[in-house]
């Protein structure tokens, strides 16, 4: 710290403080800018200033005041491990009195929050109460401005304007002010107890020049309503507000103009983000009924990631192929448990030797880049280089799909046969990237049955330059919902869902709660385009009718078809409907190897091999049939309630079947009709008959012909 002047005593500093309200008791949280206050006078080194601005500060509050200091580090910002006790405080735009917040931090009894980004730290009584156990946010509920709230807080800006404080971004995240969303930041945090990974959510800004933070008409606002006290001290001034009032005036300025703090103008963050990421724009164009073969080659080439250009792409031309609704889910949203992402664009991106030689770009293939890389433009050294260089597991030749949509890293990705060329020392690594903020967006076609209680179809569209995986899906899917939608006698209401993997069903579901209770349950459609039998996943209850139902189509469909427990087959959004909280019955159907493979799921899986020919039309045309006799079985499965008493005269309805000649089907028609006494559906007759589900609907259609049952 280095003063031109003499300008104030320790004692002018302590009334000053006073003349703004503070006193014996009080909990504050102190922003200081000690430097444009002026000299303190008497002293002449950095450590005498932090022990008299301490002494002043002590004795304004009292032994039984605290006091509260930011510490704050965007360790997991900047890709860094935040030392709870070692990490420094980094400085920012709320002080430049770094020395100060140092020395205070590494105070014996100073309590420090386990925050990675925006740490506090405190000494007084309240301390601890008001820094552990917080919750992983840096502004959200239970966060430190809401306890400082709840104690009767105060804050106190040292030289430094109100427009600096922090406290205001608490009451923005309440308001959810459209210029701010909040931010999942993953990293590790030592404390004493070992290095341990975290995730921790930062409501930040839209980086569009109109979502830049602005505080200057919020304090303005402050001081005409009387909330905000001044008081010169040396060049500059002290200025104290109340937490309570502060916050109520804050939370009735931004319910009446959310841009308040913000610099506007003020307009949808989406547009001017895409004015500042200025991506390419991708349209792909369908005929009106496009062929499974028009849409997969049309689409699979698409650098379709979970939010992105790409993806929307693909999207809009599907909503060509039938009426389709797209729900979009902004950036920031909190969908149950979960939050969404950003948009990631990449422009650019590729590996060079020293001497200018590349050696793979983004331009040759979008899997050459970790999908959600960071940016990043250096020279690394070998070592470095391979630690963010991904290969495939198996496929020596084959490049990656590799993705870490919630981690913070870069990384690039080639074939093994490539990586095991690199012998030099240093290479040039360029990735440009933009996150930016924008929605998410799902798909949904709905068929109307008679009733509104709904089955549901899935699959994902959001992996790049994948065919298989699970484009295959999307298109089985778009077929059969085009089959469904010519129907006018479904008993069910059918709803085909086009989702991001995961997240897309997370937000499809956490956004209608309502439409959970009339879901009857599902299939997720995947990896469908190999030649491979079905393979059908149950539900997590596997015992329901869709479980039964689907299982008895794919024995009469699927010779060598097979079924295995819920997350046994291959794991995909049927983990979203089946989980707690939901307990939707969800299968999924899918043509890969079973587990005990080597090549499980198969061989190209998650590879640059995963390209259009490894598709079968025909076994999309199969699987489309597949679904489509499913659909089919649990339309028709009704529970038969007897007319008759007693075993049926047979023969005088047609339907005897002579012992001596068939001794196996007589037995068997008389299996089904012992059942038949209103108890069981169709499906459960023939499970415990042990024949297909079609001969028993035969069998009861027959019976209901002849006016002997009712459904």
């Amino acid at each position: 710290m280095t003063f031109t002047d003499w300008h104030y005593t320790q004692a002018d500093f302590i009334a000053q403080l006073q003349k703004t309200g503070l006193g014996a008791g009080d909990t504050v949280f102190f922003h200081l800018c000690v430097e444009n206050l002026g000299h303190l006078k008497g002293c002449n080194t950095s450590e005498q200033i932090c022990e008299s601005i301490l002494d002043a500060l002590q004795s304004v509050v009292g032994p039984d005041g605290t006091i509260l200091v930011p510490t704050y580090t965007f360790s997991l910002c900047k890709q860094e491990v935040f030392d709870l006790h070692d990490t420094p405080t980094a400085g920012g735009p709320w002080s430049t009195s770094v020395d100060f917040l140092e020395f205070f931090r590494q105070l014996p009894g100073v309590v420090r929050s386990a925050d990675p980004i925006h740490s506090v730290a405190g000494l007084g009584p309240k301390a601890q109460e008001l820094l552990t156990d917080l919750p992983n946010s840096c502004f959200g509920s239970g966060s430190v401005h809401e306890r400082l709230l709840r104690v009767g807080g105060k804050i106190c800006m040292i030289g430094v304007g109100l427009d600096e404080a922090t406290f205001r971004h608490y009451v923005e995240e309440l308001v959810q002010v459209p210029f701010r969303f909040k931010k999942l930041f993953t990293g590790y945090i030592r404390n004493g107890k070992g290095l341990q990974k975290s995730g921790w959510v930062y409501n930040v800004r839209v980086m569009a020049e109109n979502g830049y933070p602005d505080g200057i008409r919020l304090e303005r606002k402050a001081i005409e309503a009387g909330k905000c006290s001044i008081a010169p001290v040396g060049l500059g001034q002290v200025k104290t507000v109340d937490c309570r009032e502060y916050f109520d005036l804050t939370l009735r300025e931004l319910e009446q103009d959310p841009w308040l703090t913000a610099r506007g103008p003020i307009g949808d963050p989406v547009e001017f983000e895409k004015e500042r990421v200025s991506a390419s724009s991708q349209r792909v164009t369908l005929p009106a009924v496009a062929t499974e073969s028009e849409l997969m080659n049309a689409l699979w080439s698409l650098p379709r990631d979970i939010i992105s250009d790409g993806y929307d792409a693909a999207l809009e031309a599907l909503a060509t192929q039938v009426p389709m609704t797209i729900h979009e889910y902004p950036t920031g949203t909190e969908c149950w448990s979960w939050i969404i992402p950003e948009k990631w664009t990449c422009h650019e991106a590729y590996l060079e030797t020293m001497d200018g030689r590349r050696l793979f770009s983004y331009a040759d293939n979008p899997l050459h880049v970790v999908s959600y890389s960071l940016p990043f433009d250096g020279v690394v050294n070998r070592d470095e280089l391979l630690k963010h260089l991904y290969v495939h597991p198996k496929l020596a030749e084959a490049i990656p799909f590799i993705f870490k949509y919630y981690e913070r890293s870069w990384g690039l990705c080639c074939s093994k046969n490539l990586r095991d060329t690199l012998t030099e020392d240093q290479y040039r690594v360029v990735i440009k990237t933009d996150f930016s903020y924008s929605t998410l967006k799902v798909g949904e076609v709905v068929i109307p049955g008679q009733s509104d209680e709904s089955i549901v179809l899935c699959s994902h569209l959001c992996h790049p330059h994948q065919a298989n995986d699970d484009l295959s899906g999307v298109i089985v899917g778009i077929k059969v919902a085009q089959e469904l939608l010519k129907r006018k006698d479904l008993r069910y209401t059918y709803r085909y869902l086009i989702v991001p993997e995961t997240i897309g069903s997370i937000a499809y579901l956490s956004h209608n709660p309502d439409l959970i209770p009339k879901i009857k349950g599902g299939m997720f459609l995947e990896m469908l385009g190999l030649d491979y039998p079905h393979g059908l996943q149950l539900s997590f209850q596997a015992n329901t009718d869709l479980d039964l139902c689907f299982t008895l189509a794919l024995k009469e469909h699927d010779f060598h078809g097979w079924t295995g427990p819920f997350r046994t087959v291959i794991g995909n959004d049927e983990r979203q409907f089946n989980g707690p909280g939901v307990r939707i019955p969800f299968l999924s159907l899918s043509r890969v190897l079973p587990p005990s493979s080597p090549d499980w799921p198969y061989r190209e899986y998650h590879s640059s091999f995963d390209n259009p020919s490894l598709v079968s039309i025909k076994h999309l045309e199969d699987s489309r049939d597949m679904v489509l006799s499913m659909i089919d079985t649990l339309e028709s499965n009704r529970v038969p309630v007897n007319k008759f008493k007693g075993e049926p005269f047979c023969s005088r309805y047609g339907l005897h079947v002579d012992w001596y000649s068939n001794p196996e089907g007589h037995n068997s028609l008389f299996n089904i009709l012992d059942r038949i006494d209103g108890t069981l559906s169709i499906a459960e007759i023939a499970r415990e008959c042990g024949v297909g589900f079609n001969s028993v609907r035969d069998v009861v259609q027959q019976l209901r012909k002849a006016d002997l049952v009712e459904f």
